[in-house]
């Protein structure tokens, strides 16, 4: 399986990558490097900030994906973003959402969907 993690060092992210990556995944990492000493051996990793929609269209214009899932999406104009760049080039798209993406500030600390 070829896989990218928008993000992938992260507090859930990091976890997730060295486990496929031990698992024999064909892992990417978009991400700005900033984490480097995080990235398990094996990881190919595409530098570059998410945000800068030219240069990331230029690492990936050769790659095509299995799965694409995005690890620091808040709003839905990065989701969007997303669409653009991604669509047609993976066969899934996974969002890894979290609190921030109900309302803020929560006015109930229980969160059911």
């Amino acid at each position: 399986m070829k896989a990218l993690f928008i993000g992938g060092t992260g507090t859930i992210s990091s976890a997730i990558t060295k486990q496929l990556v031990t698992m024999g995944c064909e892992l990417y990492l978009l991400n700005r490097g900033n984490r480097k000493d995080r990235l398990p051996e094996g990881v190919n990793l595409l530098q570059a900030d998410i945000n800068d929609e030219d240069q990331v269209s230029r690492l990936i214009e050769e790659i095509e994906f299995d799965v694409v899932a995005d690890f620091i999406a808040f709003e839905p104009a990065q989701l969007e973003r997303d669409y653009r760049l991604f669509n047609g080039k993976t066969k899934q798209f996974i969002f890894i959402s979290s609190a921030s993406a109900y309302q803020t500030p929560l006015c109930d600390y229980r969160i059911t969907e």
